[in-house]
C-alpha cells in the first residue's frame, strides 16, 4: 500500500516541519457554492459554520431541529471535524415553513445565510473550497519555504488522494480487500471502502509518475482531464496545441480510477498503470472493483492550488490561503512543503 507518508514529493525534499490544527481556527474551510439559490421553493438551503463539528453530525442536528428524517437534509460535500468549516445544507420541507433560525446557535454552530431553493442540495454541487492554514511552530529556512511555495504555485502538485480517504486509523484498503473476500458491511461502509481502494490503485500509479518525473507532462496513449471538469479525452496524438493546453493548466495527465471496461490509456502510459496495478494485492482490489459494479473512469494527476498566498503572522508561524477544486485535498498542498505533526485530540 502506498500510505500517505509514502506517497513521493514532487518538488524534492521537505523545507520545513511544523505543527497544524492545533486549535480547529487553524484549519479554516469555506465551501465555494455553484449555485444562487432562486429564492423559492420547499428546501431550505443554510450556510453553516460549525467548529469542531464533522458533517454528518451536523445534518443530524438540522434534521432534529426541523423535525425530519435524516435523508431529508443534504450537502455538497464532507468537511473535516478538525477545523472550523463553513458549508451548504439543505433542509426539505415541504409544507416551506421553516423553524425559529435561533434555535440553531451554539457557540460551535451559527447559520450564515438562508434562502428557499426549488431543490435539494446534490453531492459535488460546489464550486471548490477555500483554505486558510496556520501552520504553527515551523522549523525551517524561510527563503527555501517562499521558494517551494513559488514552484507549487507555477507547477501545482501531484493531485493524490488525501490521508482522509484511508481512515482514522489509516486501514481502509486493508478492510475493502476483507469486504471483497466475504467480509458483511453496512452501506454507509461498503461505499466508504470502495472509495479507499479506488484511491489506493491512483496513488500507486500516481505516485510512479512522480518518482519518473512525468506527473505533469504528456506520455505516449496519454487520456487528458479538463481542468475544472471531470470530462476526459484520448489519447491522441501529442501535437503543439496539446502542449500548449496543458502548458497553461487547460487540461492535465490522468490516471484511472479502477472499475469494469477497458483502460482508456494506451501506449507508455498504459504500461505504467498496468505495471503499477500488477501485484497480488492490486489485481484484489481491482476485481473487488470491478465486482462491485464501479466502471472505469478517470481523474487528473495534477493540480494546481488557486490564489496561493501566503504571509507569516508572528515568528515560527506561516499561514497559508488558497483554493482547491472538488474533491482535490489541502493536506496533498502541505505535504509538498515538509512534514506535518497534526495537533488533534485522539
Amino acid at each position: 500500500m502506498t500510505g500517505a507518508a509514502s506517497l513521493p514529493r514532487a518538488h524534492g525534499d521537505a523545507v520545513l516541519s511544523a505543527a497544524i490544527r492545533t486549535t480547529p481556527e487553524d484549519f479554516l474551510v469555506e465551501e465555494l457554492p455553484g449555485f444562487e439559490p432562486s429564492g423559492s421553493g420547499e428546501h431550505l438551503l443554510l450556510t453553516i459554520e460549525k467548529r469542531g463539528m464533522n458533517t454528518v453530525f451536523a445534518a443530524k442536528r438540522l434534521a432534529q431541529w426541523a423535525r425530519v428524517p435524516e435523508m431529508a437534509v443534504s450537502y455538497a460535500g464532507l468537511k473535516d471535524r478538525h477545523a472550523v468549516t463553513r458549508q451548504r445544507f439543505s433542509v426539505h420541507l415541504p409544507k416551506k415553513v421553516a423553524p425559529d433560525i435561533a434555535a440553531l446557535e451554539s457557540d460551535d454552530f451559527h447559520v450564515l445565510e438562508h434562502a428557499w431553493h426549488s431543490r435539494k442540495l446534490p453531492r459535488g454541487a460546489l464550486a471548490g473550497n477555500r483554505f486558510v492554514l496556520l501552520l504553527r511552530g515551523v522549523q525551517a529556512d524561510r527563503d527555501a519555504i517562499e521558494q517551494r511555495l513559488q514552484a507549487i504555485a507555477l507547477r501545482g502538485v501531484p493531485n493524490y488522494f488525501g490521508e482522509q480517504r484511508f481512515g482514522r486509523k489509516g486501514d481502509n484498503v486493508e478492510q475493502a480487500l476483507a469486504m471483497f473476500a466475504g467480509r458483511r458491511v453496512r452501506r454507509e461502509e461498503r461505499t466508504l471502502l470502495l472509495s479507499a481502494a479506488r484511491s489506493e490503485l491512483f496513488n500507486r500509479v500516481l505516485a510512479a509518475r512522480v518518482r519518473a518525473g512525468n506527473w505533469d507532462a504528456g506520455l505516449e496513449g496519454e487520456v487528458w482531464s479538463l481542468d475544472g471538469s471531470r470530462s476526459v479525452f484520448g489519447p491522441e496524438p501529442y501535437t503543439d496545441e496539446l502542449a500548449r493546453r496543458l502548458a497553461v493548466f487547460d487540461i492535465h495527465p490522468s490516471g484511472p480510477l479502477w472499475g469494469r471496461g477497458e483502460l482508456r490509456s494506451r501506449d507508455e502510459a498504459a504500461a505504467i498503470e498496468m505495471r503499477e496495478l500488477a501485484g497480488d494485492e492490486a489485481l484484489a482490489l481491482r476485481a473487488g472493483l470491478e465486482n462491485a459494479g464501479l466502471e472505469q473512469e478517470r481523474r487528473a494527476l495534477r493540480l494546481r492550488p488557486g490564489n496561493l498566498a501566503w504571509r507569516w503572522p508572528d515568528c515560527g508561524a506561516l499561514e497559508l490561503e488558497f483554493t482547491l477544486p472538488p474533491g482535490a485535498y489541502a493536506t496533498v498542498v502541505l505535504a509538498e512543503l515538509g512534514d506535518m505533526n497534526t495537533m488533534v485530540p485522539g
